[in-house]
């Protein structure tokens, strides 16, 4: 194990002369024939200052498509990163398109869609559950750029519109983090916490099940790429509604594998939870077309060769 004078907390700007002077002792001892290290503005950024070759830096999302339009020193940090990169390496064509925009050649870019083990995220049934009750899910993280908030607000419109009509509405929300209060205020005051679950964080061994339980999976996170809940939900056939962003667009077909609504807007998704409904005996056919596209797509047996070709393509031969 060799140890490195980073990761080790939070870093600032002033710490980088020292945290790149301990990396190159680090590749010195290492001699890696490659280095692959993401997000683009931090980890890829400091193997960039250190001048290895070849780097294959691998985009986080967040980094191009948030971070990099912070101000003109993170703008600078993205383009350096990128001009110093053999090869770029992201989730889906939005990241693409960002990087090519930070002058990132479209040859030199590789896109990985990640993937599921869709032998465990698979659908029991694709049979209507049916019954009195209907069920959503969310399964982001309780932080602002997941718009959990406009969940807890949406579900409280749509149970007021519902007034007391079947069938029942239930919303199944798991994780945690910082909005934990706020979104329980909501749903107190909206006087719909009796219908709300919160299980907190679950394994990958019980996450399938929930999956399978659900009628609906909604997301309304203000920035993806392609989104691994997303993927686990379709590849259950689990029907999705979610947030009308451009990672959302290269894997939802309105009326196919689920439906959009304008992002960060409750109204509009409350109006998209009620169409769900009314189009309810529909919802096996769409379901049936969600866990179709995760097998052509989202299979990560197959995604994983591109992040081989990546390595490929920066002058690498896997062993």
């Amino acid at each position: 194990m060799i140890h490195w004078a980073g990761g080790q907390g939070p870093a600032n700007w002033k710490d980088i002369p020292a945290l790149v002077k301990d990396l190159k002792r680090v590749i010195r001892q290492a001699k890696p024939d490659l280095i692959q290290a993401g997000p683009i503005q931090t980890a890829a950024f400091l193997v960039a200052l250190t001048g290895f070759h070849p780097l294959v830096s691998m985009s986080w999302g967040y980094d191009l498509l948030q971070d990099a339009q912070r101000n003109q020193l993170w703008r600078w940090t993205t383009r350096y990163t990128l001009k110093h990169s053999a090869v770029m390496v992201g989730d889906c064509n939005t990241i693409r398109q960002k990087a090519i925009s930070y002058g990132m050649p479209n040859e030199r870019i590789v896109t990985f869609p990640w993937g599921i083990d869709l032998r465990v995220f698979a659908p029991d049934s694709l049979q209507s559950k049916g019954g009195n009750v209907f069920s959503l899910l969310s399964t982001r993280g309780w932080e602002p750029i997941y718009g959990v908030d406009v969940i807890a607000r949406a579900f409280v419109l749509t149970v007021r519109r519902l007034q007391g009509e079947s069938p029942e509405l239930r919303l199944t929300m798991l994780g945690n983090g910082s909005q934990a209060a706020e979104l329980r205020r909501i749903f107190l005051q909206g006087g719909v916490l009796d219908q709300v679950y919160f299980p907190g964080q679950v394994s990958q061994v019980d996450l399938p099940r929930y999956y399978r339980e659900a009628d609906l999976y909604i997301s309304a996170s203000h920035s993806d790429g392609t989104s691994i809940s997303l993927l686990e939900a379709i590849a259950c056939g689990c029907p999705a509604l979610v947030s009308d962003i451009p990672g959302n667009r290269e894997w939802i077909v309105p009326g196919k594998q689920g439906w959009l609504f304008a992002d960060g807007d409750d109204k509009a998704l409350a109006e998209g939870i009620l169409h769900v409904l009314q189009e309810r005996q529909h919802l096996p056919d769409i379901g049936a077309e969600a866990r179709s596209l995760a097998e052509q797509r989202a299979d990560w047996q197959k995604n994983f060769q591109e992040l081989l070709r990546a390595h490929e393509l920066a002058g690498v031969q896997p062993v």
